[in-house]
């Protein structure tokens, strides 16, 4: 059978390789091809565009890079129909994948989505046209299921693939290993103090926000190490700026998983960060905080009751939520405290986290059931 996936993010790469793997697994004479990275690309896909050309973040990128963008959906179009594939996955990346899928739809090719949009925080009206132009959509979060059977539109949910990443890597050798940690101006950085990790976002200006108000934080904590972990594609020279008026910080590139494995206690960023940290069991405070007019804009169009995706599983606020004005070193501080400190919150934290965990295994490994589902589904 022929497969055809489109994944336009790192992530789409990292759950796109390990889906690959799974669908060879179940069916030997597979023949993959599509949009993604080098881990899809090592896991037996051909990969006929690099996800990383695809990354246009905000209104004026995307306008400015609109005709590189319409030239992309022209080519995968082609792509696809020189391909001739028995069905096309999507993972995430909506505002591509979306378009894809009603073309799809209307030239009578098989659609699956795995890793829905995220739908249920904005833009509900999507559901119609995912309704209309996806044949199957295989969720990760328990609540999507019952979010998408409210439109009349029935999911499967397969589990989180990033509990089978995180647990194959604390089995990997090395995960004992303690992170190479740099400091600001070359300095050596200093053995044997306990780590804090934060985990500030990705993008320039969110980091540039959130990051020193979570370093003004560490001035309490003499007897810890606040270790960054750095965003893929930012020059280190951005974050020794930044770190060079803390002594007590340092940062880590290319090794989030092992900070996280070494670490007491986190500062996260909302999004799929919280989820990480939360699965190595690691206690965390959300720090976020954005320009007032965003924020304002935001507050208007999401409709969720939490920030972190922790909290929105469980539905409840397993972990501290410092939003805009409340994230301030004070209160960063506080709950540091609480995390490190208190060990009635961390046993609370750390059961929440086991509860968690399992609902997120449900149904064995998310990319073997995955596959299963797909290559089912392709053979009716």
């Amino acid at each position: 059978m022929k497969y055809y996936i489109i994944a336009g993010e790192a992530s789409g790469d990292l759950h796109g390789s390990n889906l690959i793997r799974e669908i060879k697994k179940k069916d030997e004479a597979a023949l993959v091809r599509g949009w993604g990275g080098g881990l899809m690309q090592e896991a037996g896909g051909e990969i006929v565009k690099d996800y990383r050309d695809l990354a246009f973040m905000g209104f004026t990128e995307v306008v400015r890079n609109l005709p590189t963008i319409l030239r992309n959906i022209r080519f995968c179009k082609s792509d696809i129909l020189a391909f001739q594939p028995d069905v096309i996955v999507f993972i995430d990346y909506p505002g591509f994948n979306l378009r894809i899928a009603e073309w799809a739809r209307k030239m009578k090719f098989k659609t699956i989505y795995y890793i829905s949009p995220q739908v249920w925080a904005w833009k509900e009206s999507r559901v119609k046209g995912i309704r209309e132009n996806i044949d199957k959509m295989l969720v990760i979060l328990p609540f999507e299921k019952a979010f998408f059977h409210k439109w009349n539109y029935e999911t499967e949910y397969v589990g989180h693939p990033l509990v089978e990443v995180i647990e194959r890597f604390k089995n990997s050798s090395e995960a004992g290993n303690l992170p190479e940690i740099h400091m600001a101006g070359g300095k050596s950085f200093p053995p044997g103090l306990p780590l804090i990790a934060l985990l500030p976002g990705s993008r320039k200006q969110e980091i540039l926000i959130k990051l020193p108000v979570m370093l003004e934080a560490s001035r309490q904590f003499p007897e810890f190490r606040f270790v960054v972990a750095e965003a893929p594609g930012l020059d280190p020279d951005f974050y020794d700026e930044i770190l060079k008026n803390y002594p007590q910080a340092g940062r880590v590139r290319n090794q989030t998983y092992a900070l996280l494995r070494h670490a007491r206690a986190a500062c996260v960023t909302s999004g799929t960060a919280t989820l990480e940290t939360a699965l190595f069991g690691v206690p965390e405070v959300i720090c976020y905080k954005g320009s007032r007019i965003s924020y304002q804009i935001a507050r208007r169009l999401i409709k969720v009751k939490y920030i972190s995706l922790v909290n929105l599983i469980m539905d409840k606020p397993v972990v501290k939520e410092l939003i805009q004005d409340e994230m301030n070193a004070e209160n960063i501080s506080e709950e540091l405290r609480k995390l490190l400190w208190d060990e009635g919150t961390r046993s609370r934290i750390q059961k929440d986290y086991s509860d968690l965990r399992a609902l997120l295994s449900q149904g064995g490994n998310a990319s073997e059931k995955a596959a299963r589902l797909i290559v089912d589904y392709v053979k009716k």
